[in-house]
């Protein structure tokens, strides 16, 4: 497994992650993740759609909702776009915060399982087995249209840049 450090640091710290690098460009892995109700979902599942893949390391941080929040307000102005916020978080406490959150646009799912997205798109951080903050823009013909693995896990990602990238494509 391709280890690699020094590329992002989470409060500070340099961290390990464990995966590839990912590049504008490149095809993008299918992956399963389980939705709230622990239902398997996949990319290839929204073929021909638009993709983000917004990847937190847990709903329950305030860094981690605020930007769960932004892309559930976005969803509402994205025609043809799937929105996939990923965690580590157990489905459980998924159903619970999208209740309690009132998120409805963005399908948010756990990574726990397999960390088959994680370790596919490079974002594991082997000292936590969460994932880093980063998010990536898919196009319909599946390659990897923006992404931004975000320097320091504290800091929300370049909201503006991701919505720019998702607009050429729709």
């Amino acid at each position: 497994m391709q280890k690699r450090v020094n590329e992002v640091t989470m409060r500070g710290t340099p961290v390990t992650l464990l995966g590839p690098k990912m590049k504008v460009g490149d095809l993008a892995p299918d992956f399963v993740v389980q939705d709230a109700s622990m239902n398997e979902v996949k990319l290839s599942d929204f073929t021909g759609k638009v993709r983000i893949i917004n990847a937190v390391p847990s709903i329950d941080t305030s860094v981690c909702s605020a930007q769960v929040h932004h892309f559930n307000v976005a969803a509402a102005n994205l025609k043809d776009t799937i929105i996939f916020s990923i965690s580590v978080d157990l489905p459980f406490a998924l159903r619970r915060y999208c209740a309690a959150e009132g998120i409805d646009e963005v399908k948010v799912t756990s990574d726990h399982k397999d960390l088959d997205f994680g370790l596919k798109y490079g974002v594991v951080i082997a000292e936590k087995r969460l994932l880093t903050r980063a998010v990536f823009v898919i196009d319909q013909q599946g390659k990897i249209a923006y992404l931004e693995y975000v320097k320091e896990v504290s800091n929300e990602p370049d909201y503006d840049k991701v919505l720019t990238a998702v607009k050429t494509l729709v």
